[in-house]
């Protein structure tokens, strides 16, 4: 996939890496960025051999925000058409059968927090900054990151956050449970891979019906969600893939997983 803002890459046999590449301006989120997001994740979707995403930025910063210098001026009608080409893109993203892992470092603030957050979980370079700086320019998080950031830090924190408008650290979003790790930032695409290989080792199906399983339960009561357990159980144990992976457990072998 050839685009002008972003580039999506092969980083491992089933890793596809999305880097946002406008180092310039800290990857700030423009209206083209976001349709070649929005196209990429559709893309991404339907690849039946993908097996997990790396979500990354070139340069200094993982992604200031949208890009503010654009909005500068924009009418109410031109700044709503932009935001629901953004709903569209973090919607899409939200969609990814596989894993998604954001590998951030630098400034992760706004919407590049937002998209943090809208991935399935993340890593952190040692001085990566976070920040919902919204309410300080008159708005509200608008792609998902009201509800994706309570879920991740429950509602007090979400609330003292999102009000006050603070920046926060790569340690405190470890200490709250945003992020899954800190680690030097020379170490940080390559932590981020080795995380996204080990998932890549596993059976297909597993990984996804585990995304599935964990997402559509959330929005469920414990009944219905362990019934969804059971559907996606039920399906999965009938496959090659499980029976390969039987046996190879039995045979002392690495397991050889084709999706089927």
């Amino acid at each position: 996939m050839s685009y002008e803002t972003i580039r999506v890459e092969a980083a491992a046999p089933g890793i596809t890496a999305i880097t946002f590449d406008r180092p310039e301006v800290a990857n700030a989120l423009s209206t083209q960025m976001g349709r070649e997001l929005l196209d990429a994740w559709s893309k991404l979707r339907a690849d039946e051999a993908l097996r997990c995403v790396i979500l990354r930025g070139e340069g200094k910063h993982f992604q200031a925000g949208a890009d503010l210098k654009e909005r500068n001026g924009m009418t109410d009608e031109a700044w709503a058409e932009q935001h629901r080409l953004f709903e569209a893109m973090i919607r899409m993203q939200l969609a990814c059968p596989v894993p998604v892992i954001a590998a951030v470092q630098g400034a992760a603030m706004g919407g590049g927090c937002e998209m943090t957050l809208a991935c399935d979980f993340a890593y952190a370079a040692e001085g990566a900054r976070f920040g919902l700086p919204e309410a300080g320019l008159g708005i509200l998080p608008g792609l998902g990151g009201t509800q994706l950031l309570t879920r991740a830090v429950g509602p007090r924190r979400a609330i003292e956050l999102l009000t006050t408008a603070a920046p926060f650290s790569a340690q405190q979003a470890l200490d709250w449970g945003l992020v899954s790790g800190v680690v030097p930032p020379e170490a940080l695409f390559e932590t981020v891979l080795g995380v996204a290989t080990v998932i890549a080792s596993k059976a297909p199906q597993s990984v996804r019906g585990a995304k599935r399983v964990v997402h559509g339960g959330l929005d469920l009561d414990l009944k219905q969600a362990m019934d969804l357990e059971l559907t996606v159980y039920n399906d999965l144990f009938t496959t090659a893939d499980r029976r390969e992976g039987v046996a190879a457990f039995n045979e002392k072998r690495t397991a050889r997983f084709e999706g089927r």
